[in-house]
């Protein structure tokens, strides 16, 4: 039988006596159940056992850390507080957040043609594939007046749209655009859609559905920029330990504002993001992201990167 095994924190000379060591083995599994009276001089002894599951073993491992983990939040001034407060319920006070954005937004080149064609088409679909499209296209919604089915990539982008008060016909199963593709109904021989989106989205929305019979008119409303980051934020980025990415515009932001730093890990919102980490030769075990893309998930992401951490300290 294995010698159980106990780990001893002490500051001064202590005494033991096997007579004090109760000790019962399980022939199937070889756990004891122990009990171990110390016999102090001057200093103090005490026993520790690992926490019993994967949170645990993780808020073990944060708390007993001399330095916190450091998660980066890289989405745009203003637009991480969904983020940090699920990280915030899931982790507690066990991790320090800084927000690092690597991107910011601009007006495309197509910004000013977005009402007019909007409003002097007769569209049966309106394509909306992220949050900042959707806040664009509500600038010019006001001057709708007829019935046109909005549709809406996923769960984050239908809540911004519904609270800027424009309701949701439509959304896939899985917030890609590929998936919006397949699942997507046609409403006659020839659907018209209207897809206004960023300048470097890219073309799975428009391609897929025109092979499908749609007729797709692509606007692009609003631009994603690289935002750059004083020595501050430069320095602060040393320290991360996991990066939260929500478009592969804010993993090329990182990269071009720390030098090509991948020495950290990816936490991604989706598989569109941690394609992007791949583009760019983040090593395959340093990305992380859920298979449905979302908070709840991206959370998820973050969670398991730090979980790599213990496991690869252990």
């Amino acid at each position: 039988l294995s010698t159980p095994f106990c780990t001893l924190h002490f500051s001064s000379t202590f005494l033991w006596s096997h007579n004090n060591i109760i000790m019962r083995y399980s022939s199937s599994l070889y756990s004891c159940i122990f009990s171990v009276t110390l016999l102090l001089s001057g200093g103090n002894a005490f026993c520790s056992a690992p926490p019993s599951n994967k949170r645990q073993t993780l808020m073990h491992r944060l708390h007993v850390s001399s330095k916190p983990f450091m998660v980066a939040l890289t989405r745009e001034d203003g637009k991480n507080d969904k983020l940090r407060i699920e990280l915030e319920e899931k982790m507690g006070d066990s991790i320090v957040l800084r927000e690092l954005p690597c991107i910011a937004h601009a007006e495309g080149n197509d910004f000013d043609a977005l009402e007019p064609t909007l409003v002097q088409n007769d569209w049966d679909y309106v394509a909306v594939t992220s949050p900042e499209a959707a806040r664009v296209l509500a600038q010019a919604w006001n001057k709708v007046d007829n019935e046109i089915s909005v549709v809406a990539v996923g769960k984050a982008t239908q809540a911004t749209l519904e609270k800027l008060g424009i309701k949701v016909e439509f959304c896939p199963s899985k917030a890609t655009a590929s998936t919006l593709v397949k699942e997507l109904p046609a409403k006659r021989e020839t659907t018209t859609l209207l897809y206004p989106t960023s300048t470097k989205a890219s073309s799975t929305l428009e391609d897929g559905l025109t092979e499908r019979g749609f007729h797709v008119t692509r606007l692009n409303t609003y631009d994603t920029v690289t935002a750059t980051w004083n020595d501050d934020q430069k320095g602060t980025a040393d320290s991360v330990n996991v990066a939260c990415f929500g478009s592969p515009s804010s993993v090329d932001g990182w990269l071009l504002n720390t030098d090509d730093k991948k020495d950290v890990l990816a936490a991604c919102i989706g598989e569109t993001s941690a394609k992007a980490c791949r583009k760019h030769n983040w090593p395959e075990e340093r990305i992380f992201y859920p298979e449905k893309p979302g908070i709840a998930g991206w959370a998820t992401s973050v969670k398991e990167a730090l979980e790599s951490i213990q496991v690869a300290h252990t």
